[in-house]
């Protein structure tokens, strides 16, 4: 037998503190929290039954909609159309929209956070600094340990799902948004400052309209990301096209895991065109200006 690692401390003794300390924690600030977080569970279940009461058709034509606003190309409308005829031809229709539901709130609130925390990072090296290994650490760290601290504070549910996609989503946001306002051409800015442009009209009147394209690009990957978490997040009561796989799973029923799975690539498939038609108009549109 190979001779074991020396132990340097008391690991059984830390573990107990963590556990101990965030237990004190849930016990005296699980309540509040419950309270703070309410508004936006209402919201989130708000959404979830609007979508399910809508008829199938208004949903296809808001999707075939905002694809034609994002593309103007036939062909993407016509995907992102019979994509989503196709989520009610698999018999998901109602989960789907209880998984858009949850990931556009979670998609809103993450840019909400991550483009102003991108912003405030691309103006101070400093701060850059101690962000980005965080952003690292969280791209890095398995999907699973999100869902302990929140399932700890609020039990399971739609909130600690809610939550841990917001966390999980939020690098690409936050890291792509200060690269593309970092890599704004300094002459640029300098040229406009010169004419007595405050930094504030600097920021809002040339660098995030240059930096939209890369800006885009972090907002493709958080949707993308926030949906493969609400998939994850269905262990701890998320609902959606993700509870449909999980109980698949649990059941052996390999039909239902995979009609829902397929739901969850049309889902993801209609997005991700979404999101990048629109960028690509985007960066058409600065080259031309330029």
């Amino acid at each position: 037998m190979g001779q074991e690692f020396p132990q340097l401390f008391d690991l059984k003794a830390l573990s107990r503190f963590v556990d101990d300390g965030f237990n004190e924690i849930v016990g005296a600030y699980g309540r509040t929290l419950e309270q703070i977080f309410l508004p936006i569970l209402k919201m989130l279940l708000a959404l979830e039954r609007g979508l399910i009461w809508l008829p199938w058709w208004v949903v296809l034509l808001a999707l075939a909609g905002l694809a034609w606003a994002a593309s103007r190309e036939v062909k993407t409308v016509a995907i992102v159309a019979v994509l989503t005829i196709g989520l009610g031809v698999l018999g998901v229709w109602e989960a789907a929209m209880a998984t858009i539901a949850l990931m556009l709130v979670s998609t809103f609130l993450a840019i909400l956070i991550g483009i102003p925390l991108g912003v405030a990072i691309s103006r101070s090296n400093p701060m850059q600094s101690v962000v980005l290994p965080v952003l690292d650490i969280m791209q890095t760290m398995p999907i699973f340990i999100y869902l302990i601290p929140f399932v700890m504070l609020f039990g399971p549910g739609k909130i600690p799902a809610l939550l841990a996609t917001i966390i999980f989503a939020i690098p690409p946001v936050i890291r792509l948004t200060n690269l593309g306002i970092r890599q704004v051409d300094a002459e640029i800015v300098e040229a406009v400052r010169s004419f007595g442009a405050s930094p504030r009209q600097t920021l809002f009147s040339v660098q995030i309209p240059l930096a939209l394209p890369t800006i885009m690009a972090g907002i493709n990957q958080t949707t993308m990301m926030a949906l493969s978490m609400v998939v994850i997040a269905s262990m701890i009561g998320a609902g959606g096209l993700g509870y449909q796989v999980l109980q698949g799973i649990q059941r052996l029923e390999v039909s239902r895991g995979l009609l829902a799975g397929l739901g969850i690539v049309f889902l993801a498939i209609i997005f991700d065109r979404i999101a990048q038609s629109y960028g690509r108009r985007m960066q058409k549109s600065l080259k031309l200006e330029q």
